[in-house]
């Protein structure tokens, strides 16, 4: 089958590699029908490796580099291990790529995301959504309602970081929000925010094509080109927004996120970093502000579906272009570096 397989930064192939079989009775093989290319896809891609393992293979995968890439993704049940109980062949399902310890179809840890070995299908190693067909622990899928499309599917990954990032977060009905960077996951959090009775959402992007894509979705946006952030946070808010989302990994924003709430109020950063950042104590310490961080999410994706039955995170608000497999790097991940318009590109293998 064919497969994008990453090697090294900027050197990703799509190559013929052997179809993956069952090697264990709680194992699923499924045939890929979407699969996204994530942030963090991009990260691995332009400046890896991140979370893909090269000097020494990741512990539960038991592979390096090279390795095929996709973590969000959805497809159909082909072949099912003898002790599978959750789905059989003909199923439609999402897939929930965390790697994390687990036994007999199950994670082993409550708090599975927070493992010193937390992993993900499709980044560390054991396979991939930009594959034809892929195998996963049967903990790892979720079945799809038919109202679902695949493409909701392949996004029900994304969708789950927002919506456990604002669950994390002390947020209330009620409550405003500012959200630092529309790109994808900026995006599922203002959906996000939505589902969760925020009262008013506030999109910082300096993208014109993203602003109007928040803006469509509910948000009030700012241009941080054009006016101060900070500034235009604290007046739409009438004193600092009650919780703060930063999603873009930029070290300058981290602090325009601190500053943009009011005393007492909450800093969550989602982003995954390629650099250190730097900020001063002080902006948390005199104003009583809380900052924490979160990191994928755990126990979320059958409310992630329900979501999506009444109507939230749609693909048609997120997809921007859908591509073949063939055309993953110039139309999918050179695309995404050199044109800020695009939201989520779709690979269909």
């Amino acid at each position: 089958m064919k497969a994008a397989v990453w090697h090294k930064a900027r050197d990703l192939r799509v190559e013929a590699v052997e179809i993956p079989t069952l090697k264990d009775p709680h194992q699923v093989k499924v045939k890929v029908a979407a699969c996204g290319i994530c942030g963090s896809d991009l990260h691995e891609y332009s400046a890896g490796p991140i979370f893909i393992p090269v000097e020494t293979p990741h512990p539960l995968s038991q592979q390096r580099a090279p390795i095929i890439m996709g973590h969000e993704f959805a497809g159909e049940v082909v072949e099912v291990g003898e002790c599978v109980t959750r789905v059989k062949p003909g199923d439609r399902v999402a897939i929930e790529p965390i790697l994390s310890p687990n036994k007999d179809g199950q994670y082993l840890m409550e708090r599975y995301n927070l493992t010193p070995l937390l992993g993900f299908h499709g980044l560390s190693g054991g396979g991939g959504g930009f594959a034809e067909y892929t195998v996963v622990g049967e903990h790892m899928v979720h079945p799809l309602p038919d109202s679902l499309s695949y493409e909701q599917g392949a996004l029900v990954e994304p969708a789950a970081v927002g919506l456990h990032a604002v669950r994390q977060s002390s947020l209330k009905a009620g409550d405003n929000a500012v959200v630092f960077g529309a790109g994808p996951i900026g995006l599922v959090i203002i959906e996000a925010l939505k589902a969760a009775g925020a009262s008013r959402i506030i999109a910082v992007e300096p993208s014109a094509v993203r602003r109007h894509k928040a803006a469509d979705l509910g948000a009030w946006v700012v241009d941080p080109r054009e006016q101060d952030a900070v500034e235009q946070v604290h007046a739409l808010t009438h004193g600092g927004a009650d919780f703060a989302f930063e999603v873009t990994g930029i070290p300058a924003v981290l602090n325009q996120a601190i500053n943009a709430t009011h005393a007492g109020g909450e800093a969550v950063i989602v982003s995954i970093w390629e650099t250190e950042a730097a900020f001063q104590p002080n902006d948390l310490v005199i104003k009583e502000r809380t900052m924490k961080g979160i990191i994928a999410y755990r126990h979320i994706y059958p409310a992630v579906i329900a979501l999506m039955e009444q109507g939230y995170f749609r693909a048609e608000d997120l997809v921007t272009a859908r591509i073949a497999l063939k055309d993953i790097v110039d139309r999918g991940f050179e695309a995404l570096l050199n044109d800020k318009s695009h939201i989520k590109i779709m690979v269909e293998p």
